[in-house]
């Protein structure tokens, strides 16, 4: 498959977990003595997921008796916290960057995305959420900064979800025919716009339900996701958006059965997993009705223009440095200029 082509109720928030570790009893069997544990690191909004994708594979020869400690937080803190010690046998981040620095601190192998999802488990694009009944009239990118409009986004300086999401509404400028300074002119009014910068697209989803602005930019598999779990608001997913290609990896010390874990996740029981809780799967021949989607048996609508990372900003590493280097980065500037840091 081509990888180009393709305040919250407790209800809700019980799914976050933040960055506390917790030990999950998935696929225990009543919690052999002697078992395998495996650890879990990852970025906030695919706990739902990748707990549902656990209990599956308890099922299985190769997943029964394990039990899991997980941690999941803001996708950049939860990275450097890997980096710095915290244990893991298997990472699930927002952007390559995250895992990447892992392979520069040893801790992951150069070639863990040398398969043919090209290390990517789990996909969704970028999405406007709104209020229910779409009062403020938001039909696309250039309807958010006008003025009056509250803007929640979460913060690039912690989570890959807020840089997909800004990359996105760069995109749709220089996709439209515009230039850098017509791009760089956009993101300084959605900086001024800007109403929340929450620390991760989990607490981004909470600023919003919570009441604060009037559009949410997030995942496509969020806004699913919420609704599922009850939240009442319209989600619309632009003429122009950005493929969000969400990277897995397993640690050079991991324990064996974590080889196997990744090896479920991108396998078909995995992915149509990912595919209930709103993720676009990153094989071909998944179909499964998803409940919270505008259109449940069409869930996933191909949009009219999909950017990617790849063909559009010349990779991750790229963009990292040309939009978001601590000092240098034109994200990094624009939001120093808007006093949105």
């Amino acid at each position: 498959m081509s990888r180009t082509t393709r305040s919250i109720p407790s209800r809700l928030a019980a799914l976050a977990a933040a960055t506390v570790l917790a030990v999950s009893a998935c696929g225990t069997g009543g919690g052999a003595v002697g078992g395998t544990t495996l650890s879990l690191v990852g970025f906030a909004v695919p706990k739902a997921a990748n707990n549902a994708i656990q209990q599956a594979w308890a099922k299985t020869p190769d997943g029964e008796g394990v039990t899991w400690q997980e941690s999941y937080g803001a996708s950049g803190d939860q990275s450097r916290a890997v980096a710095s010690g915290l244990k893991a046998d298997y990472v699930h981040f927002s952007v390559e960057t995250d895992v990447t620095r892992l392979v520069k601190a040893g801790l992951v192998a150069e070639d863990w995305n040398s398969g043919p999802t090209k290390g990517i488990v789990s996909d969704s694009v970028v999405v406007l959420v709104v209020r229910k009944g779409n009062p403020k009239g938001i039909k696309g990118w250039d309807d958010i900064v006008e003025p009056g409009i509250g803007i929640v986004t979460p913060n690039p300086g912690s989570s890959g979800s807020a840089r997909w999401n800004i990359l996105a509404a760069w995109g749709h400028v220089i996709a439209a025919g515009g230039t850098e300074d017509d791009a760089r002119e956009y993101l300084t009014k959605f900086f001024t716009n800007v109403s929340a910068l929450p620390g991760s697209g989990r607490d981004a989803t909470t600023a919003f339900t919570g009441g604060t602005g009037d559009v949410l930019i997030s995942y496509e598999n969020e806004a699913i996701l919420a609704r599922q779990s009850g939240e009442d608001f319209d989600y619309l997913v632009p003429d122009t958006t950005l493929l969000i290609e969400n990277p897995g990896a397993t640690l050079k010390n991991a324990d064996p059965k974590a080889a196997k874990w990744l090896d479920f996740v991108l396998g078909e029981t995995g992915q149509t997993e990912f595919a209930k809780k709103g993720f676009r799967p990153v094989t071909d021949g998944i179909s499964v009705e998803v409940a919270g989607a505008n259109d449940k048996s069409n869930p996933f609508p191909a949009p009219k223009e999909l950017l990617t990372i790849a063909e559009d900003f010349g990779g991750w590493p790229a963009a990292a440095d040309k939009f978001f280097d601590q000092d240098k980065g034109l994200i990094t500037l624009i939001q120093k200029d808007t006093g949105k840091s």
